[in-house]
This record gives structure tokens, sequence and C-alpha cells, in this order.
């Protein structure tokens, strides 16, 4: 069940049982985390693609960093990247420690009877889960392509640099280089290595975009009235010839 002190975006408030006759897709995501942002379209193009078939999806926002736990900049981040299914907001991890869930993202799929039928945890996994909805739903069609090359299960990626909190310069191996920033109504500025940049929204920018497995030097300044709170690195294709 949902807790009821629970706020949500979208939609009136949901219960759980009312669910009952139609399969729901359920997902923890945080618009903060760049591996959120990555799933994140498949999970609008499904509740596009499947909700006058009856699938229920639900996003279920889980803040893993300070930003994430205030109601207005949750709501314009679910504005600003046009997420028009419901949204939970679990601002203090209630239904999170409810699940037992220990990451972002993870999905969680119920048949018509409220009974788990799939669970994903992280990316990928995404013709799998779409499979699942259309043997619940009774449906046939071809999937949502993959939206990144490192999406396809047969790419060769390559491990890259684990995140770290705060602003990082320095050194790094990764497809992708994302920076999680806070600002205020004023917007700032940061300079990624020599480039001046706008920053006008709180939560995960990309910075860095090699197209492929990569090693780099960051070199990270932020203006006034931004702060940083992770810079995350996330996959990329191996290069040609690598191991």
């Amino acid at each position: 069940m949902f807790p009821a002190s629970l706020d949500w975006l979208n939609v009136a408030t949901l219960r759980m049982d009312k669910q009952r006759g139609r399969p729901v897709l359920l997902e923890f995501f945080d618009f903060c985390r760049p591996a959120s942002l990555r799933t994140l379209p498949y999970m609008k193009a499904w509740h596009e693609r499947y909700e006058e078939a009856g699938l229920r999806v639900i996003s279920v926002h889980a803040p893993g960093f300070p930003p994430g736990r205030d109601p207005a900049v949750v709501a314009a981040a679910v504005e600003r990247l046009g997420i028009e299914h419901p949204v939970l907001l679990d601002t203090e991890l209630l239904l999170w420690r409810i699940y037992d869930n220990e990451g972002w993202p993870a999905r969680y799929l119920f048949n018509q009877e409220l009974r788990l039928f799939e669970v994903h945890f992280g990316e990928g996994g995404y013709h799998e889960t779409e499979a699942a909805i259309q043997e619940l739903l009774g449906v046939e069609g071809d999937p949502v392509p993959y939206l990144h090359p490192e999406d396809d299960p047969d790419a060769r990626i390559v491990v890259p640099t684990p995140d770290v909190e705060g602003p990082y310069s320095g050194p790094y191996e990764a497809g992708a280089v994302w920076a999680v920033l806070e600002v205020g109504d004023a917007g700032g500025t940061t300079t990624v290595n020599g480039e001046e940049r706008s920053v006008d929204f709180t939560g995960a920018h990309l910075l860095v975009d090699h197209g492929h497995h990569e090693a780099a030097v960051l070199d990270l300044a932020l203006g006034e009235g931004v702060l940083c709170h992770a810079v995350c690195f996330t996959p990329g294709l191996a290069p040609d010839g690598a191991a």
C-alpha cells in the first residue's frame, strides 16, 4: 500500500488496492541521478503506449540528494522533464523502506491481481520489461527501440569511474560525465574544461559526452550560487579493438 501521508503529482491520491484489475509498473527514480534520467524515456513511452490498454505507470520519486526532498523542486523537475504519468513523492523514503529497495532506478511490475510479476534493478532489461507488459495486457508489438547504444545487452561497455561526492576535478574514465547541481531562482554558471555554461535548473547536468568509453581529465569550476552535490560517471561503449 502507498502510505496515505505522501503527496502525488499529475494525479489525485492513488491507492494500490484500487489498481486491482490492471497491471501496475512502479519505478523508484531520482531526477538528480543520471541513471534515472536514462531510464525515464522508457517509462514515458510505456505510459503513452499502454495506458489505454490498461497499464498504470507510477514513478516514485525517492530523493538521494537534498534538493529532492523539496516538493516544489521535484514538481519543477517533473514539469521540465515532461513526465505526465503519476508521480509519488516519497520524500522520507517510507515506500522505499517498505519495498526494501536498495538503489535507483528499480522497477516492479505487478499483474492484474497485484502480484509481483517482474523486477529489474538498475538500467537495462527494457525489452524484457516491455515483453512482460505485453504478456499481461495480451497485446503484441515491436518494443521501444534502444535509446542509447549502451542499452543493447549485446553492447560491450566498460565500467566507469565511481561517482564522487561534491565538486570534483581530475582524471576519470567514462562514456559521459554529469554533475548534480543545485541553483537558486537567479541561476548561475559553471565552467567545464574552460567553457562557461549556464545553470538554470536544479538536477543532473550533462557535462561531457564522449560517445564511447574514454580516459580524460575533468576541470570543473562553480560560479557564485551554484552548489555541486556529486559528479557522476556513466558507462560508454568499449572503443574499437578494446579487450
